[in-house]
């Protein structure tokens, strides 16, 4: 498939807006995400430039630029804002390079993970009550497990569901939900992991990808970074890296922290929210978005979701029971399929 070129008054506005000459530039296309954001690289006078076609029918722009803001006010490294069309979908940002995060995760070396908290640690000293971001409620939490039913057990794996089945998903999700809600609020920015933090020229990381940021659980963001689903750390070192962030909090007394115990309950509970939501997610970006490159990541993700439902299974009979359930209906039907792995 040919891929549909930029608009042609993309480039001229960002000529415009940076004052450069009518022939300067040429639009490079970079690696998008997973939404309908395109975006492309060009030098504009003296600036290098990201520009961006976000759909304003389809993405969050207002949202992307109060969340920029509030970043930015915060003392966290974002893009910096040249220009903005929100009826057109058109964005003007700094170019903060290619080295994603996640490379040198692999490598080894560099203690990332604490630049990481820093970032964290300072989303945290926020008020989330004054930052203006939806809530991340009960309806969005029960929204995101759904996707697992629907668009991976369903969709994906040709699964049937029966009502006793939908049922005991029903019973894990609002145990899972009832964790999350009962943790402190901070500003989450939702999916922070090494595919959208950035190493700039000086190793200091910038944060990307933020305008679904909502006021949320504690542990979300946390979890999000050290069971990263692009990249799998020792079990040990991410309950350790975990007991060093609350260790953090504490030290900066920035919320009501829980104790050892619950704070490493909580921070598991909530990575098995979320991993739950990603299978549905990417089986969803595949099906519908046509994005394949989402299925090689499903093995890791189911591997941290056995791995807490076992864990907990017995201390939470919904836990048990969709280990249980996955085993002897979801295993054989993932096991069958070209990314599944055996799993």
């Amino acid at each position: 498939m040919t891929a549909r070129p930029p608009p042609d008054s993309l480039l001229p506005w960002a000529r415009s807006v940076m004052g450069a000459p009518e022939d300067s530039g040429t639009l490079q296309p970079v690696s998008g995400d997973a939404s309908n954001r395109r975006y492309f690289r060009a030098s504009l006078g003296t600036r290098h430039c990201i520009l961006v076609e976000a759909p304003p029918d389809t993405e969050k722009n207002p949202e992307f630029l109060a969340v920029r803001q509030l970043f930015e006010d915060a003392g966290v490294r974002v893009p910096g804002l040249y220009g903005a069309d929100l009826e057109r979908g058109f964005l003007l940002l700094e170019d903060l390079g290619d080295r994603l995060l996640l490379p040198a995760l692999r490598a080894g070396g560099g203690d990332y993970h604490r630049r990481a908290f820093d970032i964290l640690l300072r989303l945290a000293a926020i008020d989330p009550a004054k930052a203006d971001l939806p809530p991340y409620d009960a309806a969005l939490l029960r929204e995101e497990s759904g996707r697992f039913g629907e668009w991976f057990a369903g969709a994906l794996l040709g699964l049937d569901l029966a009502g006793d089945e939908r049922s005991l998903l029903e019973d894990l999700s609002g145990a899972l939900v009832e964790s999350a809600l009962a943790q402190p609020r901070v500003v989450v920015h939702r999916d922070f992991h090494s595919r959208n933090l950035m190493l700039l020229e000086s190793d200091a990381l910038a944060v990307i990808d933020f305008q679904d940021a909502v006021a949320g659980p504690l542990t979300y963001d946390l979890v999000s970074l050290l069971r990263d689903c692009y990249l799998r750390l020792p079990p040990a070192e991410v309950l350790d890296r975990a007991r060093q962030y609350r260790e953090q909090l504490l030290r900066e007394d920035l919320r009501d922290v829980p104790g050892e115990d619950e704070f490493l309950r909580a921070f598991d509970w909530m990575g098995l929210q979320r991993h739950i939501k990603v299978l549905g997610t990417f089986a969803r970006l595949y099906l519908r978005d046509g994005k394949d490159a989402y299925l090689a990541d499903l093995p890791l993700v189911i591997d941290y979701t056995r791995e807490i439902t076992a864990k907990y299974a017995g201390e939470e009979p919904a836990f048990a029971e969709f280990r249980r359930w996955y085993d002897e209906r979801l295993a054989p039907l993932v096991g069958a399929q070209d990314w599944g792995g055996g799993r």
